[in-house]
């Protein structure tokens, strides 16, 4: 059945460039988007910027612009950015709008006339320097729960514990390094703890909507249970929902000086955005998509990353609810990104914006293949290592995918004037196989476009055999194979058309050059199993996709290079704290213990050895094939050939781990890196390699 969805993405805040980790979320979002929108469905797509708050405030005041000056700027860099990487958003709004306004008020005037709302004088930090109320975000110290330095003053990075600015220990100012005073002010506060709120949310949380598929991802209910505690225990908190002047924001209405939290009105943006995307159209009822009692038969879908999973998931469906809106029929969570298994860094130039990504002139769709790589529909971080990019783009779109047009288009021009012949149905019976399975359509619904990925990789695979047994390159120096030739050529085009539509969520930029090349309409996924008949005309192939250099990595790293040296407008108070937390971390490091965080970074991975054999001139190594369930068995040198015969290991299960960095040996690339027992004691001499128990099979994680 035809469906009706509005998908919306996570507002990114008009105070900061758009980097790498960002576009985890967004390209995640527009790939399922264009998904459904090649099978038929409606989608709108909106977005917008996160305008209000202090740190707008101050950054405007510091660049001498008005806020509104400010956020103009910012909101034209931000769709730039998103236009380059392909994120195709319907509309672009910003929360400092006339929409995000009624809203906001709409939704307050129905909670407090729900009696959710209430006032009380609460003691709050006071900068003495800037004369003004201190957000929760501009106020860092010690977390409460778990220790950490250079915490904000909403929630801890580093445990996830969320509480009030007032608990963090040793606080300072963020503004301008003062300690800050204790002062009385009246706020508004939204009744989160209010046991309607509670029962409604835990039912929420861990239910599942109309069509039966479950709101929150396994591990993001998970979360939830352990913020709302045990049936018949309260762990929520009201919720401030108000800010004292001076601040960028809406007033609150019959509240002078008062001001919504810049929270309460980001998420109503993705309403405003909506609202405004109807208006200009004219065509689109949006009671439908977000009226509480009008929603049926709609969907209301959000990617936001998993640092916003406490807002999402519990203040803003309570809001809707109890405001009458309807609440998120799904909120796909992503997790962050890493680049070599660490946090991005300045220092050593991983802090990668999108803007010198482009400038230095990396193709962004290697990117968005990645990304979709290493995405599984969960909230698993994901790891940029910036050598597998290199090596899984050049092998997976430029090796398989490119190669077959490539190696076949040059014929078809050449010989035949340009036309193809009836292709060859018994060579296409693995692809109309496939997509009568479902395989890659349920990946991409399910947001798992890593399965996707080896299902089309696969069927890559098969083409490029198909190529190299037909050879036809040979063909064409013999003497009665044109037929025969034209066939194979037009065959493998059919193949590479194919494949095209299955990526094109993913590489919306290749498939319109391959819609181009083969002269035909944009491809619809309905339309993926048929073929090109005889006669059909293809023009001229161009090259669509280059391979990744290294030295571009290395030009992109250095790019992004900066000094972490502290800044002079730093108190001393900061860099103590900088420092205690540098002695933190390099005490962590020394320390024998790790975290689970260290050990998820991991990623162990159920391998069938398929093939074993001696390596020429190496004296410990084995060159092992290990079926981890990719579309082709990664090739990895093994130092275990003083304790197994090579012939022994062949049909073996053992453990690899499946994310090291490949390495380049001379005698060949080496994917990975078994795991093997010794006793370093020299009792037991010798090497044991692990083997799972019955029943595990080839690609399932170790944890």
């Amino acid at each position: 059945m035809p469906r009706n969805i509005l998908v919306t993405n996570a507002l990114p805040y008009a105070n900061g460039d758009i980097h790498l980790g960002h576009l985890v979320g967004y390209i995640q979002a527009d790939i399922w988007v264009r998904y459904q929108r090649m099978q038929g469905h409606t989608v709108h797509y909106v977005c917008a910027d996160d305008t209000h708050g202090t740190p707008v405030m101050l950054r405007a005041e510091k660049e001498g612009v008005t806020p509104e000056q400010l956020i103009a700027r910012v909101h034209g860099e931000h769709l730039r950015d998103f236009t380059d990487f392909s994120v195709d958003f319907d509309h672009y709004h910003s929360t400092h709008s006339d929409e995000n306004r009624w809203f906001a008020e709409d939704i307050y005037g129905k909670l407090k006339a729900a009696g959710l709302i209430e006032t009380r004088a609460i003691e709050q930090f006071y900068d003495p320097l800037k004369a003004m109320f201190l957000p929760d975000r501009f106020i860092k110290g010690e977390c409460p729960k778990c220790g950490a330095l250079d915490q904000y003053g909403d929630n801890c990075e580093v445990c996830g514990a969320a509480y009030a600015p007032t608990d963090l220990k040793n606080p300072v100012s963020a503004v301008s390094g003062a300690r800050p005073e204790m002062r009385s002010s009246e706020h508004y506060f939204f009744k989160l703890s209010d046991p309607r709120a509670v029962d409604f949310l835990r039912e929420w949380t861990q239910g599942a909507g109309a069509d039966g598929a479950r709101r929150l991802q396994a591990e993001a209910a998970n979360k939830m249970k352990e913020w709302l505690g045990e049936p018949g225990e309260n762990k929520l908190s009201d919720w401030d929902i108000s800010r004292d002047a001076p601040y960028f924001g809406f007033e609150i209405p019959g509240a002078p000086g008062k001001y919504f939290y810049v929270w309460l009105d980001a998420p109503i943006g993705y309403f405003a955005s909506f609202k405004h995307l109807a208006d200009q159209s004219g065509r689109i009822d949006v009671a439908r998509f977000i009226d509480g009692t009008a929603a049926a038969g709609t969907e209301l879908v959000h990617f936001i990353g998993k640092d916003i999973l406490y807002f999402h998931a519990l203040f803003w469906p309570a809001m809707l609810h109890f405001a009458g809106y309807r609440t998120p029929t799904q909120l796909a969570v992503n997790g962050f990104l890493t680049v070599d298994g660490a946090k991005m860094s300045k220092s050593r130039g991983t802090f990668i914006t999108a803007r010198s990504y482009t400038e230095q002139k990396l193709n962004p769709e290697w990117l968005r293949y990645y990304f979709a790589a290493k995405s599984n529909g969960t909230m698993e971080d994901v790891d940029l290592s910036l050598d597998d990019m290199i090596a899984k783009v050049n092998s997976d779109l430029v090796g398989k995918f490119i190669n077959i047009a490539s190696r076949c288009a040059g014929f078809i021009t050449k010989r035949f004037e340009g036309k193809l012949a009836a292709p060859a149905l018994d060579a296409l019976a693995t692809y109309r196989a496939s997509l009568d399975a479902g395989e890659v359509a349920r990946a991409y619904e399910a947001r798992d476009y890593s399965r996707a990925l080896r299902e089309i990789m696969r069927l890559a695979d098969h083409a490029n055999q198909y190529v190299n047994d037909n050879k036809p390159w040979e063909l064409a120096k013999q003497a009665g194979q044109e037929a025969r030739m034209h066939t194979v050529c037009s065959t493998a085009l059919n193949q590479f058309r194919v494949l095209a539509g299955l990526l094109k969520p993913i590489l919306p930029s290749v498939a319109a050059q391959v819609e181009a090349f083969l002269n035909i309409a944009p491809l619809q996924w309905a339309q993926l199993t048929d073929t090109l008949p005889a006669g059909h005309a293809i023009d001229k192939y161009q090259h669509m996709l280059t391979r990744i250099e290294r030295a571009q990595i290395d030009a992109l790293i250095e790019a992004n290079k900066s000094s972490l040296a502290p800044q002079p407008e730093q108190s001393s108070r900061q860099r103590h704290a900088e420092a205690q937390q540098k002695d933190a971390e390099a005490a962590t490091t020394a320390d024998a213990h790790i975290g689970i965080d260290d050990f998820t970074k991991v990623e162990l991975r159920i391998a069938k050895i398929v093939s074993a054999e001696h390596v020429e001139g190496a004296d410990k190594l084995l060159r092992l094939q290990l079926d981890i369930g990719e579309a082709k068995p990664r090739q990895v040198f093994a130092g275990i050939k003083s304790a197994y015969d090579p012939a022994t290991l062949v049909g073996r299960l053992t453990v690899m781990v499946a994310n090291l960095a490949p390495r380049k040996m001379k005698f060949g690339l080496s994917e990975g890196m078994v795991l093997a027992a010794a006793d370093e004691g020299g009792k037991t001499p010798g090497l044991f390699i692990l083997s799972p128990d019955a029943g595990a099979t080839p690609g399932m994680r170790v944890k």
